[in-house]
């Protein structure tokens, strides 16, 4: 089979196409022929061995993906070859064929196709569990969304649009708070031409915002939590911005509020039966059409470096999608 690989650690263009040898499935194990591979953020991580989990080199990379089932280890009862799947892992992806976790497969809806399906886990699954779980995000609050327009901020605009709240977007072009709009943003911030805490202060009247969902981080961070309205709650998403911002916590006094942490890998293993159940909301309404992810452009596996360029460059709005 073909698949992209990591042989050491590094940018894009030091990942290679080649042939290697089909995978064997172990107990609790399926073996997926994949059809599509979305990427996230964290894949241009790991292949610069900068993200937490840390896949022993060579390895594929692609967290999240769809396909057909091909085998299925021992003690695997819930799947069976010819189920279509969806998947996630910390690695395996752009391949045509790879190793995932049984418990971390779920079948794919009739009628959902595998564009669709490797596109819902990751960014959905992450934003809901931020702003139900985490958040408790009520109707009629006001939700912050910085790098609303990456495959995680733009389901969190889509989500925090359908549970009622005021949905402000923050990203770095015109074009990209454009698509914000289009799913659902009332207001939108360009907070590379524009003042960030000012911005906030006009659209709520000074008030601030309940909930600020950061998968940024970097300069963003300060502005964003000295924005907050008295018992807000900033999710701490991600770093795309490539600091880890330091907060000085006299902020979380003064604004009554919390900094709450959002690891959706881990709420997948520790929480699981509520992490299916949020699963099962967001494919119902992605197969209603309340939901739709945005692709922003399919590509063959051996465009995948390209792919992750784009993500690194912040071209992509919305999901890159590899295609096999």
């Amino acid at each position: 089979m073909q698949a992209i690989l990591c042989r050491s650690f590094g940018l894009p263009d030091t990942l290679t196409l080649e042939d290697i040898p089909s995978p064997t499935p172990v107990p609790g194990q399926v073996l997926i022929q994949t059809k599509a591979c979305s990427l996230n953020f964290p894949d241009t991580l790991t292949i610069q061995d900068k993200y937490q989990f840390k896949p022993p080199l060579p390895f594929s990379p692609g967290s999240e993906s769809s396909g057909v089932v091909r085998a299925v280890g021992e003690g695997v009862t819930h799947l069976k070859p010819g189920d279509r799947v969806f998947t996630f892992g910390s690695h395996g992806g752009l391949a045509e064929e790879r190793l995932s976790d049984a418990n971390a497969t779920i079948p794919l809806p009739d009628g959902m196709d595998f564009v669709t399906g490797a596109s819902t886990l990751y960014a959905y699954g992450t934003s809901y569990h931020a702003l139900k779980d985490r958040a408790q995000l009520q109707a009629g609050e006001t939700l912050l969304v910085l790098g609303a327009a990456g495959g995680v901020g733009l389901a969190a605009v889509e989500l925090g649009k359908r549970m009622g709240a005021t949905v402000i977007a923050a990203a770095s072009t015109e074009e990209k708070l454009a698509v914000c709009r289009q799913k659902g943003a009332a207001h939108g911030i360009n907070y590379t031409t524009e003042d960030l805490r000012q911005r906030i202060k006009d659209i709520t009247g000074g008030k601030g915002v309940d909930v600020v969902l950061d998968p940024v981080g970097d300069q963003w961070a300060e502005p964003a939590i000295r924005s907050m309205a008295w018992r807000g709650r900033y999710l701490v998403v991600g770093f795309a911005g490539g600091e880890i911002p330091k907060i000085p916590l006299n902020l979380a006094l003064l604004k009554g509020c919390a900094i709450v942490g959002v690891f959706w890998g881990a709420f997948t293993q520790k929480e699981a039966a509520l992490s299916q159940q949020n699963m099962q909301e967001i494919a119902t309404w992605v197969m209603q059409g309340k939901l739709t992810p945005h692709i922003y452009r399919e590509y063959s596996l051996s465009e995948a470096p390209q792919a992750l360029t784009d993500m690194m460059e912040r071209r992509v709005i919305g999901k890159a999608v590899v295609v096999l």
